[in-house]
């Protein structure tokens, strides 16, 4: 039994790999225990790496920050990947003020923070550590703890410090978000019903999910005009997939001569179907689809490399093959296939026509789901390796002591952003299956929340039972607490946001999926998910740079 007791007490690699898929194992085994209808999640692993490391099952310094950091590097590039796509967009109509707020929560909560550390005279590392457990963002923390081993390189405990405070504050981080949601509610007598009806009805005049229909040219005017000109007299986004003359079911390509009585299949939106009715003719009955002819239907995925990044006008389908693209489905979104639509990796594209062009087409869109699922390793570490190179170069900001660095949380973080969003660079797609995504940044949270509890375990019980901890459990439930409130009302009385949107709005300023997971089990709609979304991005990035910020500001 020797060799077990080394196993257990060496610092061979083996152990290292022992003990942190003990603490893992574990430690997601405890997130799905449930306190209150409320499970600690992946948080569970933190917990259970602060078992360990205070029972002493510890592992090497070098492998223990080697894992904490890569851990941390995958966790947000691949965040990145996945908001990347729609980052800039969350910045429109209703999203640009849902953002204001999120980051008006993400400021005031480092500004009690900093408040707090001169009145209560705290430790750098305890409060940066207290910021990020007080606001559940792990990504925080790590930036936070690059920035201090860089600026405060005397001290061999500043990590272990802010591990420890990092984990008091966080389960009344978890509960305050909760606090808040149920406050709220009550003091503003809110109906959920009512809420929910008023959600649905300022979403629908957004809706633009693409719809069939079927129109008869009775304009005597466009009799003799080729289909080209519907596209100067009809301001707005529509496709014709085919067309009925006579009997006969037949292409309709920008070159076509409109005549009077023919029946057009139109793929657009409702409003756009009201335009053309105003400008071609009167809406029917008869569905050009239920025709019989040699026309059929074809879904076909975006996989060749050729095809990705060029517009659908580019394609010229209609022309080379005689078919059609009428809808385009991304991301679990429908859109009306138009000239202008620029294809991506993995979009799923409906194509309409004869079986023999189809077949010419889905070998030159690719049409692989292998390929699709197909984990694209080169793109990803070619991600890496340039997020480091970024995270690493310094800027002179006038008035800060020392040069900001976006570290080895930012660097990826920006740099994902900004490759999922441009899509491809030549022959090399930015394109990550959401299977290997969701993998890796499970990979990636856990290996670093493993690392985390095991260097703050051995003192926690001590600083919690002892020493300070409940004292800054305290301050972190200010930390907490204040902004959520002073921003969550203000948003409710000021801005007269409907409710499962402050709910959303709430959960995502703190990148926290219990209290989103919560507010859908309060409110029984998907709602908050919405803002949730909207806001997450830019909370997450101004998490991890305001964490390293308001280290260089203090040290």
């Amino acid at each position: 039994m020797h060799w077990f007791v080394d196993l257990l007490t060496g610092h061979s690699i083996a152990h290292a790999v022992l003990v942190l898929s003990g603490v893992i194992a574990l430690g997601i085994a405890i997130g799905h225990i449930r306190f209150f209808g409320i499970t600690l999640g992946i948080a569970g692993v933190l917990f259970s790496g602060l078992l360990f490391g205070h029972f002493g099952l510890t592992i090497s310094q070098e492998v223990l920050e080697f894992c904490r950091e890569f851990g941390l590097i995958l966790f947000v590039f691949t965040i990145g990947m996945h908001v990347g796509p729609s980052f800039f967009a969350s910045f429109r109509k209703q999203g640009l003020k849902l953002n204001l707020l999120a980051a008006s929560i993400v400021f005031l909560g480092v500004a009690v923070a900093v408040a707090l550390y001169y009145i209560a005279d705290l430790p750098l590392s305890v409060t940066v550590g207290l910021l990020s457990g007080a606001v559940t963002n792990t990504p925080g923390l790590g930036a936070a703890q690059q920035a201090l081993r860089e600026g405060l390189p005397d001290l061999t405990n500043t990590g272990e410090l802010s591990g420890m405070a990092y984990a008091v504050a966080y389960p009344f981080g978890i509960i305050g978000i909760i606090l808040t949601m149920l406050l709220i509610r009550a003091v503003a007598k809110v109906n959920l019903t009512t809420e929910s009806d008023s959600f649905n009805r300022e979403q629908a005049p957004h809706t633009d999910k693409p719809i069939n229909y079927n129109i008869e040219v009775t304009n005597q005017r466009l009799v003799g005009q080729q289909i080209r000109r519907l596209a100067g007299l009809v301001h707005g986004e529509f496709v014709i997939s085919r067309m009925l003359r006579g009997e006969k079911v037949m292409a309709a390509s920008a070159d076509t001569v409109l005549q009077l009585g023919d029946i057009l299949h139109v793929v657009c939106t409702k409003e756009n179907a009201d335009k053309l009715a105003i400008v071609v003719g009167d809406p029917t009955a008869v569905d050009v689809r239920s025709v019989k002819s040699h026309y059929t239907v074809r879904k076909i995925l975006i996989t060749h490399k050729d095809a990705v990044g060029k517009t659908i006008g580019e394609l010229d389908l209609i022309n080379r093959y005689g078919t059609t693209i009428t809808r385009v489905l991304r991301a679990g979104v429908e859109l009306v296939a138009h000239g202008g639509v620029e294809l991506n990796f993995g979009d799923q594209v409906t194509v309409v026509g004869d079986e023999s062009s189809l077949k010419k087409v889905a070998a030159e869109l690719g049409d692989s789901v292998k390929q699709l699922n197909l984990p694209n390793i080169l793109p990803i570490f070619i991600g890496i390796l340039l997020g480091v190179i970024v995270g690493s170069i310094p800027f002179t900001i006038p008035g800060v002591p020392a040069p900001v660095k976006l570290g080895l949380a930012g660097g990826p973080l920006l740099v994902a952003i900004l490759l999922s969003k441009i899509g491809k660079i030549g022959p090399v797609i930015w394109y990550l299956p959401q299977s290997a995504n969701l993998v890796m940044r499970e990979i990636g949270i856990t290996l670093f929340l493993a690392c985390v509890g095991i260097k703050s375990g051995g003192k926690f019980v001590e600083t919690l039972l002892v020493g300070d901890g409940l004292y800054w459990m305290l301050l972190a439930a200010l930390i907490t607490l204040v902004p959520l409130l002073v921003v969550g009302f203000a948003a409710r009385y000021l801005f007269r946001l409907n409710y499962l949107s402050l709910c959303g709005l709430l959960a995502g300023s703190m990148t926290d999926p219990p209290a989103l997971s919560f507010s859908h089990q309060m409110t029984g709609s998907d709602a908050p998910a919405f803002t949730y979304a909207s806001v997450y991005a830019l909370v997450m990035f101004l998490r991890i740079l305001t964490a390293q910020a308001l280290v260089l500001l203090l040290v």
